[in-house]
């Protein structure tokens, strides 16, 4: 199958690493970042789980972890056309079209698009900044990527919520300014904290990311695991960055 033919003006398709996968880009648009991948290696599904991605872009967590878990079955829920096309033909060019399903649709609105309690896994890369967080792009799918313009931490997370079946698993990477409404939020809708490593770009910088698991309904007790550093030095990854990305 000649993959190029797939590609609409502007795009490209990039290797993943993983199972020789592929995924189809718009640099001019939104290109998935390390949060993504990072997410997808801290995310844990098991055999014959069903596992929904809020927002999923051009479905780099979904491709990613069908590569990297057992889980049975993969729903990928995205607002912005362009995003969901290019996601579908990339589940397509990976011959997935039994395994993953992307959705058009609001995340403010997936409890009533799912049914209720139906999935095992839920995990999303929403929006970091809220609208008087940053500068917003002049590009649309940018600022919608990192903006909370059509939807909120607390929409991520009540519709999470919603979904996951009782006890079932809830996966955020974020930032860690943002935790004590992270964790607040993820309380306040029955999600109790259960896992969170800080992400640092060097071993002696303050981290920028924060990798969190939750339980639907779970006890409290909230396991903090050793800090994730990406560089070991300018421009060279530590071991553990090359193994998530299975270089």
């Amino acid at each position: 199958m000649k993959k190029d033919k797939f590609l609409k003006q502007g795009e490209r398709l990039d290797e993943l690493h993983r199972n020789g996968y592929v995924i189809i880009q718009d640099p001019k648009r939104f290109c998935f970042g390390m949060d993504a991948v990072l997410l997808s290696g801290f995310a844990k599904a098991k055999r014959g789980d069903h596992v929904l991605d809020l927002g999923t872009g051009t479905g780099i967590i979904p491709i990613l972890m069908e590569a990297k878990t057992q889980a049975e079955y993969f729903t990928a829920l995205e607002i912005q056309k362009d995003s969901v096309d290019m996601a579908r033909r990339s589940v397509y060019l990976n011959h997935l079209e039994k395994k993953i399903k992307v959705v058009e649709g609001d995340i403010k609105e997936a409890s009533a698009l799912f049914h209720a309690s139906c999935f095992d896994v839920v995990v999303s890369n929403p929006p970091y900044m809220t609208k008087q967080h940053g500068l917003t792009n002049k590009e649309l799918p940018k600022t919608i990527a990192r903006h909370e313009i059509l939807c909120t931490l607390e929409d991520v997370i009540r519709e999470g919520a919603k979904v996951l079946k009782p006890n079932g698993h809830f996966f955020l990477v974020h930032r860690p300014f943002r935790l004590p409404e992270i964790f607040a939020v993820m309380q306040k809708y029955r999600i109790e904290p259960k896992r969170m490593k800080l992400v640092h770009p060097f071993v002696e910088k303050e981290p920028n990311m924060v990798l969190l698991e939750g339980i639907k309904d779970g006890k409290p007790r909230l396991t903090v695991e050793k800090p994730l550093i990406i560089f070991r030095e300018k421009d060279v990854y530590t071991e553990e960055i090359y193994k998530i990305y299975g270089y």
